[in-house]
């Protein structure tokens, strides 16, 4: 059944079968169409549509049918769109966010199975994970995307606080202080000091690797391995970790070797 709660509404789960029937009114077969191409459900951060995997512009128009035909209903909620497996480019979300603009939506969030969909929101300032905020931090963070890269550049220091999660490889230009952290389904370099909580691979890449000018994190992580690094006496130098037979080992860093 589907689950429709409005966040801003008091329906409980109770309500749930009468309010269905009433949202979607008239015809049996419209409601069966609606229910089987886009699936509504309440979430914290608002309203989340769950397509159903096949055509993009099947989904597209299956879901603008519903939204339009109860537009007071969805007018000021905040919606998250789960694309589970339909591929999606920057172009397509860009117009969806503007065509739910129009119905008073805001698209905050877009989930995919699709890295290619996740870059591509991630580039419009959208979330792709719940846990992350809803205006994006790495555009706040003077964030530069290279396009077929699956890679991010961070051209400032990370303070403490900040949180930073991609789905490919992450480069700092600045230091990572403590209490910063940052999660990367690849490679995280750092390009000055990192003293915040880092976890390369968080997909269970054991081939990732993190390097640094000053490698001292709080945290280190590499897939499912996590050490603690020791305080280091001597100078600094450039060091790179990496899983070697299930081991983290640290070790100096020279890229050309790599």
């Amino acid at each position: 059944m589907l689950n429709l709660l409005h966040p801003s509404l008091g329906y409980n789960l109770k309500h749930a079968h009468s309010f269905f029937a009433k949202f979607f009114g008239k015809s049996e077969a419209t409601n069966r169409l609606l229910i089987d191409m886009v699936q509504v459900k309440g979430i914290r951060e608002g309203l989340l549509f769950l397509l159903d995997e096949g055509d993009w512009e099947e989904g597209r128009r299956a879901l603008f049918k519903m939204v339009s035909e109860r537009q007071e209903f969805w007018r000021g909620a905040k919606v998250a769109l789960d694309s589970r497996a339909v591929v999606i480019g920057e172009e397509e979300i860009l117009s969806l966010k503007d065509e739910l603009s129009q119905y008073h939506l805001t698209l905050w969030a877009v989930l995919s199975e699709s890295p290619s969909t996740q870059i591509a929101a991630q580039k419009l300032g959208l979330a792709t994970r719940f846990n992350r905020p809803q205006k994006n931090e790495l555009e706040a963070l003077n964030t530069i995307f290279y396009e077929g890269e699956g890679a991010v550049l961070i051209n400032k220091t990370l303070r403490s606080g900040y949180r930073v999660e991609y789905a490919g490889h992450v480069v700092v230009l600045g230091d990572v202080n403590p209490g910063a952290e940052i999660i990367a389904a690849g490679n995280i370099i750092v390009w000055g000091r990192l003293r915040g909580v880092v976890h390369a691979g968080a997909e269970g890449d054991t081939q990732a690797v993190v390097c640094a000018l000053d490698l001292q994190p709080t945290q280190l992580r590499i897939a499912d391995q996590i050490a603690l690094t020791p305080q280091r006496k001597g100078r600094p130098q450039p060091e790179m970790a990496r899983l070697i037979d299930g081991q983290l080992i640290a070790e100096p860093w020279n890229a050309k070797e790599r």
